[in-house]
């Protein structure tokens, strides 16, 4: 399509205006919006209601045989006529433009376009059926489906899923390697490097999974969803069932057949929600990252060039986790402002959704943002194994929960208070567990043996089963 033709030209031309840009992704991250103008853009936009209007044209020539006009129409042309979306170029969306400084009204001036086309083809007698009984919403819904099943398929879904697989592949490697977890910033019972992201790598696919399930509604009904125009013209045609035929055909959306002026924009809501959560997931990633570096559990490793401080030669700072953090939280703004406002519109519709939907690009934007900047960061990373070894070397106190649980299973109702007493606030060694296990008499010698074993290291349950066996048994 369009895109392939274009991409490196208007590549150039965003990084030449970059440095006057008023929003990052324009400017300092014009590799995002590289990668989403063919969706979200003004260009963007108006390309694809070319397509929808190309095809609904298309689709009255195949589906309206009672119009004598349209019995005349040579399907010969429909490969001339789809080349005109399927090549739509700069020149084209100027000449839209031009159009739409006298109309005041960017649908229209979509159809001027076309009319001029068909005109310089030889189709002039068929002109009166571009954007046959439709109002503008009918086309810019589609135009809107098309283009965020696009967005999501070749760009957002893929870099999710990569991301993911990122932190799965930490998760496999590292399934094995014990790390002493932390509740409430304090020490708690160890687990593993590769559990602890396995859990990270299982929410975040989850999430991926239901948005893939969304289901991208368009709608096509006229001006009050009443096909009413339509139905007075050609009377004897079965408006609902061409217009399912096209949208789910045609144009490969599913179809919704009960609506106002306007596609209530119920799924764009449920895909905002779902890159949202999304972003809450990574965010909560990145905020463990940047706290586990700054423990020395994991090391950056410096790129050479960089500087991480314009004073201390030594800083390696996280700044991806950091910038990815910052994305988040603007994406996060923009998709909760497009989930609150899209739902409501008064009556028929107000034109504050059009409005609304421009900004689409710019919450998903900024979550392309975030996931290629946590991507960054975890290339740059690697498990300090020596520091973590020796955090669990001087952990002993968490063998407390063990040993009191081994003591209730003989019936010790004070065993928690009893290693409370012990352990709490205290600094305990090996030697001091090995000292209270020797002395618990009533314990089996199976059951002295195995506590007397247990290190801080080996105390990980099931955490390297479930790093190893997630996805197997998911």
């Amino acid at each position: 399509m369009y895109m392939d033709n274009l991409q490196q030209e208007v590549a150039k031309r965003l990084k030449a205006a970059s440095a006057f840009s008023l929003c990052p992704l324009d400017g300092r991250y014009v590799g995002i919006a590289t990668s989403l103008w063919p969706y979200f853009s003004t260009f963007a936009l108006q390309a694809h209601r070319t397509v929808v209007e190309v095809e609904w044209f298309i689709a009255l020539t195949e589906q309206l045989s009672s119009s004598d006009i349209l019995k005349e129409y040579d399907p010969e042309m429909n490969l001339i006529l789809r080349s005109i979306s399927e090549e739509f170029s700069l020149d084209d969306f100027e000449e839209i433009s031009d159009i739409e400084k006298e109309t005041n009204h960017d649908v229209k001036s979509v159809e001027i376009f076309l009319q001029r086309r068909f005109k310089a083809l030889g189709l002039e007698k068929f002109t009166s059926f571009i954007h046959f009984g439709c109002t503008s919403e009918d086309i810019t819904n589609l135009a809107y489906g098309l283009m965020i099943k696009s967005a999501l398929n070749d760009v957002i879904i893929p870099e999710m899923e990569a991301v993911s697989e990122k932190i799965y592949d930490f998760a496999h490697e590292y399934a094995s390697t014990p790390m002493l977890a932390h509740t409430h910033g304090q020490k708690a019972t160890p687990t593993t490097v590769g559990k602890e992201f396995m859990v990270y790598a299982s929410r975040l696919s989850e999430v991926i999974e239901n948005l893939k399930c969304i289901p991208i509604y368009g709608k096509f009904n006229g001006a009050t969803g009443n096909y009413s125009a339509d139905s007075v013209a050609f009377p004897e045609e079965n408006w609902p069932e061409i217009a399912e035929d096209f949208v789910t055909g045609h144009i490969g959306l599913e179809f919704n057949p009960v609506t106002t002026q306007i596609e209530p924009h119920d799924y764009i809501c449920e895909i905002c929600d779902a890159v949202r959560h999304f972003n809450n997931i990574l965010i909560d990633f990145d905020l463990d990252m940047w706290l586990y570096i700054s423990m020395d559990y994991f090391k950056q490793i410096p790129v050479k060039g960089e500087v991480g401080s314009s004073t201390m030669p030594h800083k390696v700072n996280p700044i991806r986790f950091e910038n990815s953090e910052a994305s988040v939280w603007f994406s996060n703004a923009v998709l909760l402002a497009l989930s609150d406002k899209l739902p409501r519109s008064r009556m028929q519709r107000d034109l504050s959704d059009s409005a609304t939907m421009r900004n689409l690009g710019m919450a998903l934007g900024y979550s392309l943002q975030a996931i290629r900047q946590t991507l960054g960061g975890l290339k740059k990373v690697e498990v300090h194994t020596d520091v973590i070894k020796n955090d669990l070397d001087n952990s002993w106190e968490v063998l407390a929960e063990p040993i009191q649980t081994m003591m209730r299973k003989y019936g010790m109702s004070e065993a928690y208070n009893t290693l409370k007493e012990m352990t709490r606030g205290k600094d305990i060694s090996q030697e001091d567990i090995l000292k209270f296990v020797a002395s618990l008499s009533f314990l089996s010698a199976e059951d002295k043996e195995t506590l007397s074993r247990l290190t801080p290291a080996t105390y990980i349950g099931y955490a390297a089963y479930i790093a190893e066996e997630y996805f197997s048994y998911k």
